[in-house]
């Protein structure tokens, strides 16, 4: 309720400005007592070895350093992911790099990995009072050779392992470099073998075994998704998150700011990463779970990933646009005992 009475004022700004703004808006709320934490419960959601106390996370991108962990903790999300982080520090994409379609409820984003670096991201997890479920995305340096990123990622998992409860490889976003090449079947298999290796040699470190997901792009076709699918169960990945942002702009031509470069979220991707969870779900058969995210705006969207074979989902831009309200609403539908 508050928030759609405040969207009209932030969406008159900058959206990293809103960003920025919203989120002390929040500490500031909570420091002072004026708001309560939710917690919302729901019954025997074990997914990729971990209880969630519900299904509803929010995806990497909002809080790339792990700065707002105790704000986001308030708001009722059963998980929070953090991140995309790389092994050094680096500004990401010159601005602006955030562009909102309020006609669409969609938002183009060619932030870049704009990150701290891995190293004060978990400076940040160990300073923050949060107890929950945490998971942690990784990805490349941008100036990393996509030939070399392997070593990359391998940088992130071993720092990052202790501090997650989950760990995301990332390898859909479409504003680094030929990232998405990494989905190819040959690079894929190399990734996916060094990285299992490297989680087998930290779980015996550690004495804890830290799950493993791999984060896909939406612009796939029926092949590559078998293909995917088969390495991600050949390598014995505990999950996988569908989607990411999509380099398509269907329905959304006729707007002048669709013609900005970067990865559209929102509404418009709805139907389309929804596709993609039921093409996954079919291949892989229940073998290994399905985080669903892309174009959850309502409720309704939050249970049609769930139907299409998710097992959990996430949201981001529908929080922007909706509000925490989404959460709850979300809830209402999905946590009950069937689940």
């Amino acid at each position: 309720m508050l928030y759609s009475m405040l969207r009209p004022l932030l969406f008159k700004l900058d959206p990293e400005t809103a960003h920025h703004i919203t989120f002390k808006a929040i500490e500031t709320t909570l420091k002072l007592g004026l708001v309560k934490r939710q917690a919302l419960i729901c019954p025997k959601y074990q997914v990729m070895g971990i209880k969630f106390p519900n299904p509803i996370g929010l995806a990497a991108g909002l809080d790339k350093n792990g700065e707002h962990l105790d704000a986001i903790s308030a708001l009722g999300f059963g998980f929070i992911e953090i991140g995309t982080v790389t092994p050094r520090p680096q500004p990401g994409n010159p601005a602006p790099r955030i562009f909102r379609i309020p006609q669409a409820r969609a938002i183009i984003n060619r932030l870049g990995f704009n990150n701290q670096g891995v190293d004060q991201l978990i400076e940040n997890v160990k300073t923050s009072g949060y107890k929950g479920i945490l998971g942690i995305n990784i990805g490349k340096n941008f100036d990393t050779a996509i030939e070399n990123a392997v070593e990359d990622y391998r940088i992130c998992l071993r720092k990052v392992y202790r501090y997650a409860s989950y760990i995301t490889i990332n390898i859909s976003s479409p504003n680094t470099q030929n990232l998405r090449q990494l989905q190819s079947t040959k690079a894929l298999n190399t990734l996916l073998s060094e990285l299992k290796s490297e989680q087998r040699n930290l779980a015996q470190t550690h004495g804890q075994y830290t799950p493993l997901a791999v984060k896909i792009a939406p612009d796939l076709d029926a092949p590559q998704i078998e293909s995917i699918a088969t390495l991600l169960m050949a390598h014995q990945i505990d999950g996988v998150i569908a989607t990411n942002t999509t380099l398509s702009r269907n329905g959304t031509e006729h707007l002048a700011a669709s013609k900005e470069a970067g990865g559209l979220s929102g509404a418009p991707l709805t139907n389309q990463a929804t596709a993609i969870i039921q093409q996954l779900h079919h291949f892989l058969q229940d073998s290994i779970p399905i985080i669903g995210v892309g174009g959850i705006m309502s409720a309704k969207d939050a249970k049609e990933k769930m139907d299409a074979g998710a097992s959990l989902i996430q949201i981001y831009t529908g929080l922007i646009y909706q509000g925490p309200d989404l959460i709850l609403d979300i809830a209402k539908v999905i946590c009950n005992p069937r689940h």
